[in-house]
């Protein structure tokens, strides 16, 4: 966990493809009480800390996740998350090269509980919600390929499923194609920048997540753009 911005309302980490931001089955630390003893320990907070989670990331994705540190500051972004006010703009690194340099992915998804994974269609079905995304390829090396994903929704697993069912699973997600894990068991997904209006001081917050420090292939394409 790296800080990415702090001060008395929100606070920004850059998350590790192995942290979880809230607590689930496995019992491991959620970033989000990593993050709660951090700021105990930092202002000598005496009781419970309030630390609200605004949005989530899969745990094999990295990258920048906002937390609110003042009930105020969490209504409002959950309100500002919900009505698509914070653009966030993701990298992926894929095998394959689309077909098309940049487009529009629209799909209907169905997520299976049980295996814990969406399944894409191209027409709506039962119990399918409507997922969109734009791409757009920005560098490659001669074996990978680096888009760059704006969502227009937010489904579950979408950027990994939308990718996978236009041919170009993500490096490393075995869930959704790809032959080989990754040696950190990430997948090569990253939640590169996050961009809102800040929910109490109202000015402009622009955040760069950089990507995995213990990857060279991520610093091999950050290098390029």
């Amino acid at each position: 966990m790296t800080i990415l911005y702090e001060d008395n309302h929100i606070i920004a980490v850059n998350k590790t493809c192995s942290e979880i931001v809230q607590g689930d089955k496995t019992g491991d630390e959620p970033l989000s009480e990593t993050i709660k003893k951090y700021l105990k320990k930092k202002h000598n907070k005496p009781g419970d800390v309030f630390l609200g989670v605004t949005h989530r990331l899969d745990r094999p994705v990295s990258g920048v996740v906002i937390f609110a540190r003042t009930s105020k500051a969490l209504s409002r972004l959950n309100e500002m998350f919900k009505t698509q006010q914070v653009k966030k703009t993701y990298w992926a690194l894929v095998k394959n090269p689309p077909k098309e340099q940049e487009g529009r992915l629209e799909h209907y998804l169905v997520r299976n509980e049980k295996q814990n994974k969406s399944i894409a269609h191209d027409k709506p079905v039962p119990d399918s919600k409507k997922a969109a995304l734009t791409y757009k390829l920005i560098a490659h090396s001669d074996t990978y390929f680096l888009l760059e994903i704006h969502l227009e929704t937010g489904r579950h697993h979408q950027i990994r499923c939308q990718l996978a069912k236009m041919g170009c699973p993500i490096k490393g997600d075995l869930k959704y194609g790809f032959a080989r894990s990754n040696p950190n068991g990430g997948i090569s997904l990253h939640a590169r920048n996050i961009e809102f209006i800040h929910p109490v001081s109202k000015e402009l917050i622009q955040l760069t997540a950089p990507v995995p420090q213990d990857d060279k292939l991520w610093l091999t394409f950050e290098k390029m753009i």
